[in-house]
Order: C-alpha cells, then structure tokens, then sequence
C-alpha cells in the first residue's frame, strides 16, 4: 500500500528570506560559444533566451546565520520500498528519500535550513532534489512555496500535484510524484505549459544533491563532457579522465567544476552517485529531458568552506543533475500553447562494487543493466501514459502564491491581496497609487493596459519595467523619466540609474533615491556599490559612517573597500581583524580573500575570508 501524509520536518533553521521592494533590474550574461567543440545548435541556444532582467521578481535576502530549531510543513510518500519527503514551501523540493528496507537515506539531507546568496533571486538552500525552471541559475521560486493538492492515479495510488505559475517565463509548472505499491523508485512526472501564442525560452535542470564521500563514482553513459570551470569558456573534454585525473571520483577534484556529460543518442537517460560498495541513487528519465551533469565544489579551502556554509561541519555533497538541453548555459524554443512533459525515477541502485570502480566503459555497461532491472524504459513510457489520466484535486495540501489565479489560469485559487492593484488595473483600467509601488508583473495584456492609461508616477514606474523587461531600454528610461517628472520616488530613480549613460550619474542618482528611503538597506547597499563603481571611495565612507545599521555585513564590506580604494588601508585591516562576516555573500564573489590579500600580500588567505572557487580565482 502506499500512503500520502502531511507531516512536519523539525531543522535547525535560520529564519526564512524575506522578499525585498526592489525588483531585480539586471538579467543574466550571455555565454559564448567559442570553447572547443561547441556545435552550431549548442551555440545557437547558448545566444538564445537569455533574460534581459529578471523583473517581475524581487531579491529574497534579511536571512542570517543565527539557526534555531524549526518545524517546516512536509508532504511524505510511502509504501514498503521508499519514503519521499517533500517541503512544498521550498519550491516543492524532494528534501529526503529514505529506502526503506535498509533504513539508507539516498539523498543529501541537510543536518541544517541555511539560506545562502546562490539563486537567481539571492536565497538558496543546499540539499534534496530541487526543481528548477526559468532561466540558467537556481530558479526564482526556489524559496517560494507552491500549490499542492491530493490527486488519484487509476489504480488508486495517491499522488502528490505541485503547481505555479512561474512568471519570468509566464508558464505553468505542475510536478506529480507518486510511489506506485512494492515500487522500487519514485516517479516524478513533470509537465511544462506555455499559455500565450508567442515562443518561449525554456530552461529546466532536477538539481540532485547526493552525500559525497572518497569512495563515491559519478557513472552516466557518455564518454565526453563539456567542462565548465566559471573562469574559462566551455570545453569539449574526455570523461571521466581528463587533465590526467579521473574527474568521476568528485571527492578528488581540486576546484570546483561543472561536467555536463555528452550522451551519445540512442543511450538511455541516466545518471547514479555509486559509493565505495557499489550502492546508491540512481535517476534516470523519459528522453525529453536529454542532459546529464555532475557538480562539484572541489577541495580548495574555497571549496570546503563553501560546503561547511552551506550544511555545517562533517556534511559534504555533490550534485547531480538532469536538464532539457545538453548544457545549463542553453535555452531552448517552446512554441506558443505548447506542452512539454516527461517522467523521471529516483530509486536505490545497487551494482558489483569491483565493476563499478573498475573500468569507466565496463563500470556503465554494469550499472544501465542493474538500473534496465530496477526500472525498465518501458515502465517510464508507461508512467508517462499514466501521469495523462490522473484525476482532478481531492484535498489541498498547501497554497503557493496569487499570481495565477490573477492570470485567470485554470485550476488556480484566486488572486490575493498582494494581487490587489493590479485588479483594480484589471476591472477599472487603472493602477491605483501605491508606495511602495505595487510588487511588478510583466505580460502583454499588463503593459497594453498601461501604455493606454499611465498618467501618474506609479503607473509610469511600472510601465517602465515592463518596457525594460520587455528589453527596450531607452523606452523604459522615457517612462521613469515621466514618473521622476510626476513624483521623485526612489523607486523611479533607481531604474534610471540602472539604465544610465554614465557611472557618475548612476552615483547621482543613486545618491538622491537612498535619501528619500535612507531605513531602505538595500537601496543602501546598491548606493554603496555605485559610488564604489563610479570611483567615489570618500562619499561611499561617509555614507557608511551615517547609516544606522553600518554593522551589517554588506554595509562592512562596503567600508572595507572604500577604505582601500582610497588608500586607508589601516582602516582596512582594522576591519579585517574585527571580522567582515556577510551572510549574503554570492558565490563566485571573491572581494574578501582580495581584501586580504591587499594588504597582507603572500600571506595566506583566513579560512573565514576564502570563498574562492577556482585556484586561479
């Protein structure tokens, strides 16, 4: 028998993110095609789809590092094989995998709940099986709760439905999990909606976090990899050996490092984490989902002190992934009312030890024949059949956002109070006044609404989002400039700053929004970074020294740099030695082992201070 539970998780947890006011301006970088061995169609989606901003959304930040014990709502499923347990609120992420038999826990379960500054909106957490849609990084509602509800497969086996409407990329996202009776894996149907006409960028990658020991092989059926190392461009390398090291044995590589594994066609979809006795996770999919990558932090103090900010002491992991396209740096066409779906299975794998760290070619052929065992292709084919005939909603389990119902979707609970003003815009043709303004949507239907009735300084702040999101700049720049004219408002001047011709007068305008909003922290963290920017290290330290809440670790790193960029480098090292601890530090920023090595050149860089992720970094 197979149940479907609501439970709770008991963590040492530090205190959930908060959304901020600030919509996320920028986008993400484009990556280019000139590594070795990139084909026309890799090339081709690597220049494809990538989002100019990431309005709609707002950072996700004010967590810290002080953890208390918390209890987070769960929805477990269970039958004699596996227990799967999932926290909707978290992006609906698979957070433990237990087989049952044995008691072994498959999955990375985080001993702790620590956000930290990885996502695309900022707060990430480590651990379990994360789903990710929108664009190339943790995806936007990694840290948001969904919907989810109690469905029935014809059988009668319960199943888990989780469901949003992800709005960068304006599409629908349902995740269905169930755990058929005596069934050795667990089935993760994932389907893919687009509701408007027009084409669509699409990115999605099952980001698996697996507990990484000496003894642990990556195995996947491909005998090249396109290397990443977040210094260099993409290279078409040999896997697992490759600069003289076997890089399947991730406890052994030096720096961190992406490997998006190159199958051949016609091999079956899969990947496993294998440990020293021949036993682990396995996942493996229907062929939409065509790439396979394997993660790692390395073993760089940069890299363990990563994994220790991340999970604490004594927890280590890996990831290992599955996405659309070949690369997480791609984007792919999804045509308008289009549907994608597939099935994926995450079960134990176990396979002769010897064989397994023994040759890569005779180690694969081993571990697809024990997982044909396990789950045959054709069973995925039939979960994927049986996933179209799931009946309507019985029960709810938990409630995601209003965003949806907003949108007039289809199954969706009505919008809510955040969703209120838009509303208003929708029934009487006008966006009511709001400030702090109105949280932003993006979509045609919005910005038509609004090119036809903008007539104040709120109306004009969020046409000019929309206009830039849409990638128009100079048109987004005229409608904050018509919302300055109407009301200078932080919010306005803050987007114009963005889209500034100069880094002086990004400072400048920087400088008037945080004086209207001087309680605002992180409009003064970006004011610090624009007067850095723009070469104004006295005016970024007298702006620290006035602000109210200068003990933050952003508002100290930025002291510390002002300090060295105008040559207090005694003031730098005084900073140093109290201690610059940054809760939000993003990964890849590598300005506090810099700091140090500035003024303590040759000296090695303090363990607390090296978030370095490359050697070279």
């Amino acid at each position: 028998m197979t149940s479907l539970r609501k439970g709770r998780l008991r963590i040492e947890g530090a205190a959930d993110p908060v959304s901020g006011m600030l919509p996320i301006l920028p986008g993400v970088p484009a990556t280019t095609g000139d590594g070795a061995g990139v084909d026309d169609e890799m090339r081709r989606n690597l220049a494809y789809g990538r989002p100019r901003s990431l309005v709609p959304y707002t950072r996700q930040w004010g967590y810290g590092r002080e953890r208390t014990e918390r209890e987070l709502p769960t929805v477990v499923l269970e039958n004699d094989q596996l227990t799967a347990t999932f926290l909707p609120g978290y992006g609906g992420r698979l957070w433990s995998l237990v087989h049952r038999p044995g008691g072994r826990e498959l999955l990375h379960r985080n001993p702790i709940l620590q956000p930290a500054n990885l996502a695309l909106r900022d707060a990430w957490v480590a651990g379990g099986v994360e789903w990710n849609l929108g664009t190339t990084g943790h995806w936007p509602l990694t840290c948001e709760p969904l919907h989810a509800v109690r469905v029935t497969a014809a059988d009668g086996t319960p199943v888990l439905r989780m469901f949003e409407f992800e709005r960068l990329r304006r599409l629908i996202v349902r995740i269905d999990a169930w755990l058929p009776a005596g069934s050795p894996v667990l089935y993760v149907h994932v389907s893919l909606h687009n509701p408007s006409d027009q084409v669509t960028p699409v990115y999605w990658w099952s980001n698996i976090a697996v507990p990484e020991s000496a003894g642990v092989r990556v195995l996947c059926p491909a005998e090249r990899a396109f290397h990443f190392d977040y210094v260099s461009d993409l290279r078409h390398v040999p896997f697992p050996g490759t600069d003289g090291a076997d890089r399947s044995y991730p406890a052994r590589a030096l720096q961190a490092a992406d490997y998006f594994l190159d199958l051949p066609e016609g091999e079956r979809r899969w990947i496993a984490a294998l440990d020293e006795t021949g036993s682990g996770l396995v996942q493996t999919s229907t062929g939409r989902l065509r790439g396979r990558k394997l993660f790692c932090w390395g073993t760089t103090t940069g890299g363990r002190h990563w994994q220790e900010w991340l999970s604490g002491p004594g927890a280590p992991y890996l990831e290992i992934q599955a996405g659309l396209a070949r690369t997480q740096l791609e984007h792919l066409p999804m045509p308008g009312g289009a549907t994608w779906s597939w099935v994926e299975a995450y079960g134990r794998l176990d396979v002769d030890a010897p064989v397994v760290h023994g040759s890569w070619r005779e180690a694969c052929e081993a571990t697809g024949e024990a997982l044909d065992r396990l789950v045959p292709p054709v069973r995925l084919d039939e979960a994927l059949r049986e996933a179209a005939a799931f009946g309507p909603p019985e029960e709810w389990l938990a409630e995601g956002s209003g965003w949806g119902g907003l949108e007039g979707l289809a199954g969706f609970p009505p919008p809510g109070p955040e969703q209120a003003p838009w509303q208003e815009l929708r029934a009487t043709g006008r966006l009511p006044v709001c400030d702090p303004p109105a949280p932003p949507v993006t979509g045609r239907r919005w910005r038509e609404a609004l090119e036809n009735s903008a007539d104040d300084w709120h109306a004009y702040y969020h046409l000019g989002l929309m206009r830039l999101a849409d990638g128009e700049d100079d048109a987004a720049r005229e409608a904050c400039e018509l919302s300055a004219g109407a009301r200078r408002t932080p919010w306005a001047l803050r987007v114009l700053a963005f889209l500034a011709s100069s880094p002086q007068e990004a400072a400048d305008l920087m400088l008037e929004a945080h004086r209207l909003r001087p309680d605002l922290r992180e409009l003064a963290v970006e004011t610090l970074d624009a007067l850095l920017a723009a070469g104004r290290g006295e005016a970024a330290l007298a702006l620290t020294e006035a602000l109210p809440y200068r003990d933050h670790g952003r508002i100290r790193l930025a002291e510390a740099r002002a300090a060295h960029a105008t040559g207090d480098d005694d003031r730098l090292r005084r900073l140093l030695a109290e201690g610059i601890r940054v809760d939000d530090l993003r990964e890849g920023e590598v300005s506090l082992d810099r700091l140090w090595l500035a003024v303590h050149p040759g000296e090695p860089v303090p363990p607390r201070y090296d978030f370095r992720m490359s050697a070279s970094a």
